[in-house]
């Protein structure tokens, strides 16, 4: 395994803008962690780098994984330099460099699926995609707008959930509609059915909106069945998106038997 521990290493370099980046279209990420190093190895092979701390390397868990690469993607990063790297304080010592997959789009959109409409904040987004698979959901679209999926904090709050989706990234949710073969189905404030009285549809496309601006009138115009999750109006005018799409996405579930 090849050892780094000069600053100027252009290795070095690439990591640390990849820490610092925003996650964008065609830029590798950094994913922190034995838990997501290993969701990536099981899902999509060896990464671009497999980046170890020098003074934890003979950790059980790091030799585990170490020992499951091509010795060639293996780096052995000096301890001052990864602790410049990691993303969270107590760094477990392990870092893969990977290219974010770019799934193709379907032509055809016939299964239970989310459309993401411009949510901004990345711990949103994170939660609302680990949800998005807890709820048996396997396919996301994220609007223009909306935080990008593989940027560390979203990475961070996903706590895996990225590689059990099919994440489709800087679309136009308008143009996606004539692609759906089920009903659109958007939460809303007015104009909508109490979620706990409506017979929920086996598979739709569930759209969540913006934090402070809702779903867009748009997409509002379009959607079939508008539902509210009924609260204490007086003490929040509204639920946090991450919360209100776990309820609807669990509500689903029950109603038709976790299928």
């Amino acid at each position: 395994m090849k050892s780094i521990s000069s600053r100027d290493n252009p290795l070095v370099k690439t990591l640390r803008k990849s820490a610092a980046g925003a996650g964008r279209r065609g830029e590798p990420v950094l994913l922190d962690g034995v838990h997501l190093c290993q969701a990536w190895l099981q899902r999509h092979g060896a990464p671009n780098y497999a980046v170890f701390d020098e003074e934890k390397l003979q950790r059980p868990e790091l030799q585990a994984l170490a020992a499951q690469l091509p010795a060639s993607v293996c780096i052995a990063l000096d301890a001052r330099l990864m602790r410049e790297l990691a993303s969270v304080e107590s760094g477990q010592g392990v870092l893969f460099l990977v290219h974010p997959p770019e799934p193709e789009l379907p032509g055809r959109i016939a299964e239970n699926c989310v459309l993401f409409d411009r949510i901004q904040d990345p711990g949103n987004v994170g939660t609302l995609l680990r949800t998005c698979a807890a709820a048996g959901v396997r396919r996301v679209f994220l609007s223009i707008g909306t935080a990008a999926a593989w940027s560390p904090k979203v990475v961070r709050s996903g706590q895996g959930a990225h590689f059990a989706l099919a994440i489709h990234e800087h679309q136009d949710l308008q143009a996606l509609l004539p692609r759906l073969d089920l009903p659109l189905v958007a939460t809303a404030l007015e104009g909508a059915t109490d979620l706990y009285a409506q017979d929920l549809p086996r598979s739709c496309a569930w759209v969540f909106g913006h934090e402070g601006q809702g779903v867009a009138p748009e997409l509002l115009r379009a959607a079939g069945l508008r539902l509210r999750i009924p609260h204490d109006s007086a003490a929040v005018e509204s639920l946090n998106v991450a919360v209100a799409a776990a309820i609807c996405l669990f509500e689903q579930r029950r109603v038709h038997g976790g299928q």
